[in-house]
Parts: structure tokens; sequence; C-alpha cells
């Protein structure tokens, strides 16, 4: 599988992130990364306790991380979380909703790094 089919299987945005990395070597190498990165535990981890900083923060790396990497739809899907807990930011969701949410978001990341995974079988 080539960069390009990763990208249209995550459906992710190759163009973007070609633009942003310029070299297919760099992309390879922080799409790989992005399984050991730990933002979706961190993610979870703050979730489950709704700790407001922790979603903030881990949110935001995870936005970061997607949007530099042109994974547009899980970067758009973080940034949700982002903002519900940005400080100064007032609260729009429910607990619920957050929660509702962060599963959607976890089960993107999930999807994504499973694709990853065969990407690097056949690499």
């Amino acid at each position: 599988m080539t960069l390009e089919e990763l990208y249209g299987k995550m459906g992710g945005n190759y163009e973007h992130a070609k633009q942003i990395m310029k070299m297919d070597k760099m992309i390879d190498k922080y799409v790989r990364k992005l399984k050991n990165s730990g933002v979706g535990d961190a993610l979870s981890a703050a979730g489950e306790t709704m700790d407001a900083n922790g979603l903030f923060e881990s949110a935001h790396a995870l936005k970061g991380v997607c949007a530099n990497l042109g994974l547009d739809d899980l970067a758009a899907a973080a940034e949700e979380i982002t903002e519900e807990f940005r400080p100064g930011n007032s609260r729009k969701l429910t607990d619920a909703e957050v929660k509702a949410k962060i599963s959607a978001v976890i089960e993107k990341y999930q999807n994504t790094l499973a694709c990853i995974a065969e990407y690097e079988v056949g690499a």
C-alpha cells in the first residue's frame, strides 16, 4: 500500500499532508509515530474522569498532530472537544454529550491506527 492509498483508506488528505511535510519520507515517519504518541489513551483517560484540563490538552494535542498529518476528519472531531474545554470558554455540552464525542473520536483514532498498521505490514 502506498501512502496515497493509506490516506484514501484513512479518509485523510494526502495533498494537505504533502504541503506541510513536503516529502513522503517525512509523512511516512510521522504517520508511523502516531500509534506510539499516546494521545488517544490520554484523551480516554481524561474523559473517564472528565478532567477539563486533561481533556483540553489531550484533544488539542490530537487535533494538532492530525491537522499536520492531513487527517482532517479526526482533527475536526478532536477540535470540538478542544474548544469545549479551552480555558475561558463556557461549556455548551453535557458530560454525556462530551463522552459520546470522545467515543466517536477514539473510534476514528482506532480505525486510523488500524489502517496505519495495515500500511506498515505492506510497506
